[in-house]
């Protein structure tokens, strides 16, 4: 296994999804919702959509690049 290649990859997603600070706020919605009220299958939905959108809920607009436009939501 390529360590250095692993860490690069980890880096670009990371940047991808609008750096650490997205990350800290994925993390952070996450535990809201496993935190939250509701059967375990609500939760689960809850945060597959609450990774659609990187960051603090609403945010996306604001972290992506400029000139870019958001990629199709498929059905």
């Amino acid at each position: 296994m390529n360590l250095g290649r692993l860490a690069k990859r980890a880096q670009q997603l990371i940047d991808k999804r609008g750096g650490t600070n997205a990350l800290k706020e994925d993390a952070q919605e996450l535990g809201d919702i496993v935190k939250g009220k509701g059967s375990a299958g609500n939760k689960a939905k809850a945060a597959a959509e609450a990774l659609k959108d990187p960051g603090a809920p609403g945010k996306e607009a604001e972290r992506r690049p400029q000139g870019k436009k958001p990629a199709p939501k498929s059905s």
